[in-house]
């Protein structure tokens, strides 16, 4: 048996906040660089388009919301990427230029409705929209921008490269998630998120030995001065840096195959061998002969089956 070996990528970098046409620019440019680098797979951070509004209240509190605030929110509906649309199909031409996997990490617009999602893109190399993954349960005040999602769009994909699929950010933190898709054999968990915490490598790390499986992990990097001057004001109280990073790729048993990297943009990238797939179900699978599934079962509503591209 001939066993896959693949090159990866981890695009960790800093989004032009709240403009959605250098946004897709800089995706187009980073999707360039991977393919030069000989990638085969490239991974975004979590809402990489138009951005992760951190530090930013949208003027709100329990029980008001005020038209300062609603002018916050139109710049980042105004500026968040409608799937079906002109910036997507460039996104598209140049991923099948570079003959690249992608899954890019978006806020997306719904356009019947305008209800906003956080929202991971997956393309084919062929450019080809695979399909998508809506957060599940955006976390704390995400709640008040973010629409939450169902099983419907709890996907995964088999394809040359492998079985790949992911969660977003603080989903990686629920067990019967991470479950659903390690059922599907996931063999690249993917794991966009804008978690900078030193705790989320140890959380990268434990994901890596209990799903046997590599591990692809992208966060953005983002100082105060990226954000518009409009912003300013607003965030001077926040730190210099906003988001270091901390974007990492780990192997099947736990191991730092890259990264992370700090407190810069940046290109990860590693060589996958999958015989270690294989290798370390030696003496762990959790859906297999560590399971016990005469004892416990797990029924997830509406997720399609994985999907063959």
């Amino acid at each position: 048996m001939t066993f896959k070996n693949i090159r990866v990528g981890v695009v960790q970098a800093t989004p032009a906040l709240f403009d959605l046409e250098r946004s897709v620019d800089l995706v187009i440019a980073w999707i360039g660089k991977a393919a030069e680098a000989g990638c085969q797979f490239i991974l975004f951070p979590e809402s990489f388009i138009p951005c992760y509004p951190r530090g930013l209240t949208f003027d709100a509190i329990v029980g008001r919301r005020t038209d300062k605030g609603r002018a916050v929110w139109l710049d980042y509906w105004v500026n968040s990427l409608e799937v079906a649309s002109a910036h997507t199909q460039r996104i598209s031409e140049a991923i099948k230029k570079a003959n690249v996997t992608v899954a890019l990490g978006v806020t997306e617009k719904e356009p019947v409705g305008g209800t906003l999602y956080c929202t991971l893109l997956y393309f084919g190399n062929d450019g080809r929209l695979l399909g998508k993954h809506r957060k599940l349960k955006p976390t704390g005040l995400e709640r008040y921008i973010w629409g939450e999602s169902d099983g419907s769009t709890l996907v995964s994909f088999d394809s040359e490269i492998g079985k790949f699929g992911g969660l977003i950010c603080w989903e990686n933190y629920m067990p019967l998630a991470r479950t659903a898709l390690y059922q599907q054999g996931v063999e690249l968990y993917l794991a966009p998120t804008a978690d900078a915490r030193d705790s989320w490598q140890t959380t990268m790390q434990h994901i890596a030995l209990e799903g046997r499986c590599f591990v692809l992990a992208s966060n953005q990097f983002v100082q105060k001065t990226d954000y518009p001057e409009r912003y300013q004001a607003d965030l001077a109280d926040e730190p210099a840096i906003m988001c270091s990073g901390g974007s990492v790729i780990l192997s099947p048993m736990g191991e730092v195959l890259a990264g992370p990297l700090w407190n810069q943009e940046g290109l990860l990238t590693a060589d996958l061998d999958f015989s270690i797939l294989a290798k370390s179900k030696l003496d762990f699978d959790c859906v297999g002969h560590y399971s016990r599934s005469d004892v416990f079962t797990l029924t997830v509503a509406n997720q399609p089956p994985i999907q063959k591209v």
